[in-house]
């Protein structure tokens, strides 16, 4: 088991809708939660004043490819995949130098909306989340310890469950998220 009470706790946040990101990051800072982020959404948060860690700087591995990879890392998925009841998983993990990611808000690129608002394929194609369905999944997989935020219309009952469990969420918060992250 992951000796828990003197490791920081990390959000990872990478969203393609910024509304109500303002809040989130108050209520993160609130329960002492650590913002890890990407390209953009990093870039906004920092100028919403929240302080934000930039995920290339941890994976040392910069985005490429105009964007199209900048999530897609063996550490970042180690630490959203990683058993926290597992010696095995715990001593694999704790070789990679990397931060525990106990919280992950995506949410995905409009595709559908992209479909049937363009006819340009470049710009469809470029609307299909490789990266967020990705960190989806890994974070659904091991709902027993992460927790899957995919939409701004659920930050209100995360950061209510936040605070009910200073500053964790419970299981079956987790295992709803989850299972809302595919709906």
């Amino acid at each position: 088991m992951v000796d828990r009470k003197n490791i920081k706790k990390y959000a990872l946040i990478s969203v393609y809708n910024k509304s109500k990101l303002r809040y989130l990051c108050a209520n993160l800072k609130n329960q002492k939660i650590s913002i890890i982020s990407t390209g953009s959404t990093c870039e906004k948060i920092k100028k919403l004043g929240f302080k934000c860690t930039d995920i290339s700087s941890i994976t040392k591995f910069k985005e490429i490819l105009d964007g199209r990879v900048k999530t897609i890392h063996p550490k970042i998925h180690a630490s959203l995949l990683f058993k926290r009841n597992s010696k095995k998983h715990i001593a694999t993990f704790n070789k990679l130098q990397f931060p525990i990611i106990d919280f992950v808000i995506v949410n995905l690129y409009p595709f559908e909306k992209t479909i049937t608002s363009s006819s340009s394929h470049e710009k469809i194609l470029e609307m299909i989340d490789i990266g967020g369905t990705t960190l989806l999944r890994s974070a659904s997989k091991n709902f027993e310890s992460v927790t899957t935020i995919s939409s701004p219309d659920d930050y209100e009952i995360f950061v209510e469950n936040l605070i009910k469990h200073s500053g964790k969420t419970s299981l079956d918060f987790r295992a709803k998220m989850a299972f809302n992250a595919f709906k």
